[in-house]
C-alpha cells in the first residue's frame, strides 16, 4: 500500500496514540477483496495472510501509526462537549488505486482516552450490519465509507446480553467530522488556521486556487453534503442518527448505528429507538443536514476575512443542490425527464406508495413490469403483487395515474427509459430482515449466510439467482418496521 499517514503530523492535542487492546482468539468474519484491491493490500503479502490478527488486535504493522481522534458534536440537537474515538483508531492513512485518500479505521479496538463510559468494544450484530450497509451503499453508487472485513472474537462483550466482541476494517475517504471543529472551536481554537490548512490540502485541493479557498471549501462541503442526503431519500435510507460526530466533511456516509433501508413508504418513519422525538425521521433528513451544518459554519468567523454574511453565502446553496439532485433522481427513477409534468405524476406516485404504505423498494422496481412487461418478467410479478394490495379505491387513483404515466413514456425512446429505470431502482436492499438472518447465523460461527447477502448486494441493480424471497419481502402491512437499537 501507499502509505500517506499525515493525521499524526497534525498537534497531538488533536488525537492520543495508541496501540489496539487485542481480541481473544479472533476468527475471520468475512473479507471484501474489492476494497483489497483499491487500497492495494491485496499486492502485501504480510497483510494479506495476517489479515485476520491485523483486525483483532494482535499484530501491527510497522507502517501503521493507529491513533484515537478527538472530536466533539450535537447530539440529537444537544451540545454534547467533548466525544472522540472511544472505540475505533486510525490505523493507518494511503493513497488508493485511484490516487484518493482513504483511511484505514479499526473499529473495535479497545478503550481509548476518548470512551467515557463506554468499554471500547464492537459486537458481531453491529459489526455485520455496517460491513454489509457500507457495502450496499457504495454498490448503490452512494457515497460512503466501506470496510475491508471483519473478525469475530472469543472476547465477551455486555450489551443488553452477553454478545461475541468483534471488529471492523472501516475504510473512508475521510474519518474528519464536523465534530472536530466544534471540539476545536471549544477546547483548542488556535489549531483552526492550520487544521482548515489541512483539510483542504489533504480532500479539497482543488479549493487552494481559488480566490478565498476557505470559503470555496466550505461551500463543496455544503454542497457535497446536500447531494450525500438527496442519495438517501431517493434510495429509502435512513441514517438514524445525524449528529454532528456522525457527518463526514466529505460528503460520504460515516458511522452506522441504528440505520435503515425504508420497506413500506412512510416518511415520517423512525428507524432508531431511542430517537424518541422523532428527529431524525427519514423526512427530517434533509432539514437535520442543514442544521448541522448551520451550526458547523459559524466556526470558521474566527478566521481571518471569514463573516457573517460569506457564511450564509456558503449555506446558500444547500436547498438548490439538494432539491435538484433529488428531483433529478426522482424523474430517473421513473424514467422521465427533469421537468414540470414529470415531477408532478412523480410526487403523485409517492402520495400513492404512503397512502397504501407500499413497498418503497419492489414498487419502483415494479414499474418496469408496466413499461416493458415482455422483456421484465420479474418485474411484472412485483406490479402484480403491488396492485394486489391495493383497495378499490386506490386501485382506481393507480390506474388514473398509470395511463398518464404510461403516455408519458410513450413520447420517449423506450431503450433509454429502460435504462434510466434499470440503473436508478435496485431490486435489492439491505432490509432489516435479511440483515438479521444473517446475524443470526454469523451468531451460531456459520457465516455463509453473511457471504450470500453479501454477493447479493454487490450487484443491487441486477435480478439474481442466488436471491431468495425472502430478501424482497417487507414486512405485513400491519406490522410497523421495527427500529433499531443504538447498542452496539
Amino acid at each position: 500500500m501507499r502509505y500517506q499517514n499525515t493525521y499524526v503530523n497534525l498537534d497531538t492535542r488533536l488525537y492520543h496514540e495508541q496501540l489496539p487492546t487485542a481480541l481473544d482468539n479472533p476468527r475471520a468474519g468475512h473479507f471484501n477483496t474489492q476494497v483489497a484491491q483499491q487500497l492495494g493490500w491485496s499486492e502485501d503479502d504480510d497483510l494479506m495472510v495476517r489479515w485476520v490478527e491485523i483486525l483483532g488486535g494482535q499484530y501491527v504493522p510497522a507502517e501503521f501509526q493507529p491513533l484515537a481522534m478527538a472530536y466533539a458534536g450535537h447530539q440529537f440537537g444537544q451540545w454534547a462537549g467533548q466525544l472522540g474515538d472511544g472505540r475505533g483508531l486510525l490505523m493507518a492513512q494511503v493513497l488508493d488505486s485511484n490516487n484518493q485518500p482513504q483511511d484505514l479505521h479499526l473499529k473495535g479496538a479497545g478503550l481509548t482516552p476518548y470512551s467515557r463510559m463506554g468499554d471500547g468494544r464492537a459486537v458481531l450484530r453491529s459489526t455485520i450490519r455496517e460491513y454489509l450497509c457500507g457495502h450496499a451503499l457504495t454498490q448503490l453508487g452512494i457515497p460512503s465509507s466501506n470496510a475491508l472485513g471483519f473478525v469475530v472474537s472469543d472476547t465477551r462483550v455486555r450489551r443488553e446480553r452477553i454478545e461475541a466482541g468483534a471488529a471492523l476494517m472501516r475504510v473512508a475517504d475521510s474519518h474528519i467530522r464536523l465534530g472536530h471543529i466544534e471540539w476545536i472551536a471549544s477546547f483548542a481554537p488556535d489549531l483552526l488556521a492550520e487544521f482548515t490548512d489541512y483539510m483542504i490540502e489533504t480532500y479539497y485541493p482543488e479549493c487552494r486556487d481559488s480566490e478565498k479557498p476557505v470559503l470555496a471549501f466550505l461551500t463543496a462541503v455544503v454542497e457535497r453534503t446536500a447531494r450525500m442526503i438527496a442519495d438517501w431519500q431517493l434510495i429509502g435510507f435512513a441514517h438514524g442518527v445525524m449528529n454532528t460526530d456522525n457527518l463526514s466533511i466529505t460528503g460520504s456516509t460515516l458511522d452506522f448505528g441504528p440505520f435503515g433501508f425504508m420497506e413500506r413508504f412512510n416518511p415520517a418513519w423512525i428507524n432508531n429507538h431511542s430517537d424518541h422525538t422523532g428527529r431524525y425521521a427519514y423526512q427530517n433528513q434533509p432539514a437535520i443536514g442543514h442544521w448541522n451544518l448551520n451550526a458547523w459554519l459559524p466556526h470558521f468567523m474566527r478566521l481571518e476575512g471569514v463573516t457573517r454574511e460569506a457564511l450564509a453565502d456558503c449555506l446558500a446553496p444547500y436547498e438548490a443542490t439538494f432539491m435538484q439532485h433529488y428531483q433529478q433522481g426522482l424523474c430517473r427513477k421513473l424514467g422521465l425527464p427533469h421537468e414540470s409534468d414529470s415531477l408532478r405524476l412523480a410526487f403523485e406516485w409517492l402520495t400513492l406508495l404512503e397512502d397504501n404504505l407500499l413497498d418503497y423498494t419492489n414498487s419502483f422496481r415494479a414499474l418496469l413490469g408496466l413499461v416493458a412487461p415482455s422483456a421484465h418478467p420479474y418485474e411484472q410479478q412485483l406490479l402484480a403483487t403491488m396492485t394486489a394490495e391495493l383497495n378499490d379505491e386506490a386501485t382506481q387513483v393507480w390506474q388514473e395515474w398509470s395511463t398518464r404515466y404510461v403516455a408519458q413514456i410513450q413520447q420517449l425512446p423506450l431503450e433509454q427509459v429502460i435504462n434510466e429505470m434499470t440503473t436508478n431502482n435496485p431490486v435489492y436492499v439491505l432490509r432489516n430482515s435479511m440483515a438479521q438472518r444473517a446475524i443470526t447465523a454469523a451468531e451460531q460461527g456459520q457465516f455463509a449466510e453473511v457471504e450470500r447477502v453479501f454477493e447479493l448486494l454487490a450487484n443491487p441493480y441486477h435480478v439474481q439467482d442466488i436471491a431468495t424471497d425472502l430478501d424482497i419481502a417487507p414486512p405485513l402491512p400491519h406490522i410497523p418496521q421495527e427500529p433499531i437499537s443504538c447498542s452496539s
